[in-house]
């Protein structure tokens, strides 16, 4: 797959903002803006984010019609909250990783270290309270929430070089992002966070040593492979890293209830089909990487494993005495639902895993 047809970055400038205008609601009809954190189709994200797009349409009875515009078209990856925070657009699509400078407690909605897979961080926002909290710590922010898809397990990523111990870590300059960023800070790890079109850059470059992205499906797409053979697992530093839409709440405030609805469960019914997609796609690009590109696929050695959890636990207890009342409130309730469900994980969905591992060997 060639990179380049990911990498086509819109420009910004008097055309761009000539689509700035206030949205028009004419016989009950919206025209939404969508700003992404991604190359448009950008395999992975990029796709999740055009299925949302076109499944608010759809649902609404193009009551709400959705255009989406790729990081740079009106404004970069990165500025897509402020965006829909200020009005700009109405909504947003991108990982709550890229906003832990609006909050630490933003981050653990995305991904946390060690933490919960999947259908736990789903678990978690359906049924342990984590919902509410969410919209409690956007709506600082003037955002309205949704989860609407999820990666699954990322992996550790992209090395140059082979990594043998701990003291190999120290030092490296690593793409990351989220509370990953943390824990590899305090494994002597300069993180870096940036998107995926400048991280292969800096691969290429050796402005940096490695970098995690997604996994297999979108890292192909992205071409790291040509610049780094080395790719690790396990991807502890997300065990799954949730995609979320962000709406600008006064527009979703001014919706009618059945509208509010659409938008909700457009989110909702996406989740399982996205992080179903990238399972598959992950599994079947990881054979190309390696039977057509000579990737070398490594596990972190134990003592690495072992040092990044000591690591992850500071940076979860770092977020319990959190000055903010509300992050505190957040990561207590994220610790109540990992304890409760990773115990029970013991005997059933790991229970399973082990013994299907231990008869067929996967």
């Amino acid at each position: 797959m060639q990179r380049r047809k990911f990498l086509k970055a819109g420009v910004a400038g008097a055309a761009a903002a000539a689509t700035l205008a206030t949205p028009a609601i004419a016989q009950d009809k919206r025209e939404w803006k969508m700003v992404t954190a991604w190359p448009k189709n950008l395999p992975g994200p990029g796709v999740a984010a055009q299925l949302l797009a076109d499944r608010i349409t759809t649902l609404s009875g193009g009551r709400i019609e959705v255009k989406l515009y790729a990081a740079g078209e009106i404004v970069p990856g990165p500025g897509v909250f402020d965006a829909v925070s200020e009005g700009t657009a109405e909504l947003y699509h991108a990982v709550p990783a890229y906003w832990g400078s609006k909050s630490k407690g933003i981050l653990l909605f995305g991904s946390q270290p060690f933490g919960l897979r999947a259908d736990e961080q789903f678990g978690w926002m359906q049924h342990g309270g984590g919902q509410a909290l969410y919209d409690e710590m956007y709506g600082r922010f003037g955002v309205k929430p949704f989860l609407c898809g999820n990666s699954g397990p990322q992996w550790a990523g992209w090395f140059r070089n082979e990594i043998n111990s701990v003291e190999d870590l120290k030092g490296l300059k690593f793409r990351t992002t989220g509370l990953a960023s943390e824990m590899a800070t305090k494994m002597g790890m300069a993180a870096e966070a940036m998107g995926g079109p400048p991280m292969f850059q800096a691969l290429q470059t050796g402005a940096l040593d490695a970098g995690e992205f997604i996994g297999p499906w979108t890292d192909s797409a992205l071409g790291f492979y040509q610049v780094a053979k080395n790719y690790y697992w396990p991807g502890v530093g997300e065990p799954s890293s949730a995609e979320e839409c962000g709406v600008n709440a006064a527009a979703y405030n001014e919706l009618p209830a059945d509208l509010q609805q659409v938008v909700s469960l457009a989110c909702e019914s996406l989740y399982n089909p996205v992080w179903t997609e990238y399972t598959t796609k992950h599994a079947q690009s990881l054979k190309t990487l390696v039977s057509e590109h000579g990737v070398n696929v490594r596990k972190l050695p134990d003592d690495v494993i072992v040092a990044m959890g000591k690591a992850a636990e500071e940076v979860v207890d770092e977020l319990r005495q959190n000055d903010d009342e509300l992050v505190k409130r957040i990561t207590e309730s994220y610790i109540s639902y990992r304890d409760l469900v990773g115990g029970y994980m013991t005997y059933a969905d790991n229970g399973q895993m082990n013994a299907r591992a231990s008869v067929m060997g996967y």
